[in-house]
């Protein structure tokens, strides 16, 4: 019933003209950003960009983990994999390249790759397996790290180490709000995300840099309620934190997996592909559990290397935010989901490959 509701077409349409009016009021164009694939995902679905008004944008940012995820720790994971250890990660992860070949290619050289579902598929192959060496790839967002640092905790065998590469979200938020070349006018937060970290995380952004935020969950009726709301706070001029995912998302967020993550990981300076290196939305392991951790065992480097987009791609564009995937002149073209060159168009939250499963073959609009 709650997922009907959300999808209710009456409410939508109610929701259209209390949007339309807002615009109306404001009057200059507006641009909105979400940062999160799954909102992505559900906005060009349901087609939420042609249910608003002219003046009214949104746009998608850094919100696919694959697509930021360094090249230079896909280098490291495709090279223990040639070297014999059995690199276990997730589909879409084995897809994308680093600076050379992707996971995927690395294991048709003869590497050792096997695609797994969650972190705890990764415990019990390398329990069944102790003659051979693992690495779990961890990436992703706040989002999974919590399951990663519970099997940590709990002592996984030692023949399986973790090469971590997860980001963490409000420190990228803060990135763009304070960006004078994006001009975003405010953010529909991930739902899933908050539902970790709580509000309570993005208020230090929020405060050096106060724009409208509305936490949003992931059905198109709370997209367009989202949008309302940061619409009238701008109506309002009254930026504040408004939290429509009332359904999963609290001001403290989920505590217990805060304090696991904060028990295996410290939090450094991060290298998202295609944007940045954004203070304090890494995660590292701590020294406590040093044995679990990749980098130290096989000696790898930290540093973030070049991003290694292939020439005439835009997916750093893409990534940031800056074009939409039809102004990439390989789109649709050179790079497509059956032959990706780049991240943006491997992942199922990457904006490309999104808009090409949904056949978007042109711009929604000018920019302004």
């Amino acid at each position: 019933m709650i997922l009907e509701g959300y999808r209710d077409p009456t409410l939508a349409k109610k929701l259209r003209l209390e949007i339309g009016r807002l615009a109306e009021k404001i009057g200059k164009p507006v641009l909105l950003m979400h940062v999160c694939g799954s909102h992505e995902w559900t906005i060009t679905h349901f087609g939420i960009r042609t249910l608003l008004p002219l003046n009214v944008e949104v746009r998608a940012g850094p919100g696919c983990p694959v697509c930021v995820t360094p090249a230079a720790d896909i280098d490291s994971v495709t090279r223990l994999s040639l070297q014999g250890k059995t690199v276990l990660t997730y589909g879409d992860m084995s897809r994308a390249k680093g600076s050379g070949m992707s996971l995927f290619e690395a294991k048709a050289a003869g590497g050792e790759v096997q695609v797994v579902y969650s972190v705890h598929d990764a415990v019990q192959i390398a329990e069944s397996n102790p003659q051979r060496e693992f690495v779990f790839f961890a990436v992703g967002f706040e989002t999974t790290a919590p399951p990663t640092a519970y099997e940590i905790i709990k002592g996984p065998p030692r023949n399986l180490t973790f090469l971590v590469s997860y980001r963490y979200v409000p420190p990228a938020v803060g990135v763009v709000a304070s960006s004078p070349e994006l001009a975003v006018d405010g953010f529909i937060n991930a739902g899933h995300a908050a539902t970790i970290t709580g509000m309570k995380a993005y208020q230090p952004y929020f405060e050096k840099t106060p724009k409208p935020m509305a936490f949003a969950g992931f059905e198109p009726i709370d997209i367009l309620i989202s949008v309302t709301m940061l619409l009238k706070q701008i109506v309002d001029n009254e930026p504040k934190m408004e939290n429509e995912y009332t359904r999963a998302v609290t001001w403290e967020g989920n505590v217990r997996a805060q304090e696991t993550m904060d028990k295996v990981f410290e939090r450094v300076d991060g290298y998202w592909r295609g944007v940045a290196t954004i203070p304090e939305s890494g995660f590292r392991i701590r020294e406590e559990f040093v044995d679990s951790d990749a980098r130290v065992r096989y000696g790898l480097k930290e540093t973030p290397g070049a991003e290694q987009f292939i020439p005439e791609a835009r997916c750093g564009d893409v990534i940031l935010g800056k074009i939409d995937p039809p102004e990439c002149p390989l789109y649709m073209k050179a790079c497509t989901p059956a032959s990706p060159k780049g991240p943006t168009m491997v992942s199922a939250e990457g904006t490309c490959k999104i808009w090409a499963e949904h056949k978007v073959l042109a711009a929604m609009r000018c920019r302004t």
